[in-house]
């Protein structure tokens, strides 16, 4: 491949995007979920920490009773619980049950198993160099979704 334009890569992103959400879409009909009850199931199972209903509402850009409305969807399809935190039984924390888990690992294994396949014949360099392309992208993805979510942000510097 030939140097790539800032264009010409932006548009590979883009077709990855729509072909990840595709896959997300077709995952989403087959278990009855709405794509926002999906986000939502995934913002929950990737987040670093215990994701509460008011972290999620915001990750989410929703009002708290429409947050509200998805973790119930999200808890009577058994995919999520709400518990009482630990160390502070005031906190609400949000759980991916584990069958929810089992269900989409299952469904998402054949794609990791491309995915690997795809992969076998990038040195480590170059593993190093996409790993850093692709943080950057997403970096710069949240950089601008921050700004486009709170405009009154991107005024204050």
């Amino acid at each position: 491949m030939s140097d790539a334009s800032d264009y010409e890569l932006s548009m590979l992103v883009r077709a990855l995007v729509m072909e990840s959400n595709r896959f997300l879409d077709i995952f989403s009909a087959s278990h009855s979920l709405h794509p926002t009850d999906m986000t939502a199931l995934n913002l929950i199972m990737t987040a670093r920490f215990p994701m509460t209903p008011g972290a999620l509402a915001k990750a989410l850009n929703m009002s708290a009773s429409a947050t509200t409305s998805v973790l119930d969807r999200l808890e009577r399809a058994g995919h999520v619980v709400r518990d009482r935190s630990p160390e502070d039984r005031r906190r609400v924390e949000l759980r991916v049950l584990s069958a929810a888990t089992a269900v989409a690992s299952a469904f998402f294994q054949p794609l990791a198993v491309e995915f690997s396949s795809a992969w076998s014949s990038l040195s480590a360099a170059d593993r190093e160099v996409v790993a850093r392309f692709l943080a950057a992208t997403t970096s710069a993805t949240t950089r601008v979704l921050d700004a486009v979510s709170d405009p009154a942000s991107a005024h204050e510097e």
